[in-house]
């Protein structure tokens, strides 16, 4: 597989490897700041990754705010 090439503002590119850990991360409801530590990438980054690759952040095993039942 060829390697990621620079995105145009000069920032790393996410390699394939990278997302599928991404997937994982999220799948496993990691804190977006235990995965900045572990990706060695901004929060921000992560966020908008998960956003173009549809990966959800929110935690899948909480109630929704609000609701105390």
């Amino acid at each position: 597989m060829p390697e990621a090439t620079s995105s145009r503002n000069g920032r790393r590119a996410w390699t394939a490897e990278q997302v599928q850990q991404l997937r994982e991360l999220a799948d496993a409801n990691t804190p977006v700041g235990v995965m900045s530590i572990k990706l060695a990438r901004s929060q921000d980054s992560i966020r908008s990754k998960a956003r173009a690759e549809g990966i959800s952040l929110a935690p899948a095993d909480r109630a929704p705010y609000g609701d105390m039942s």
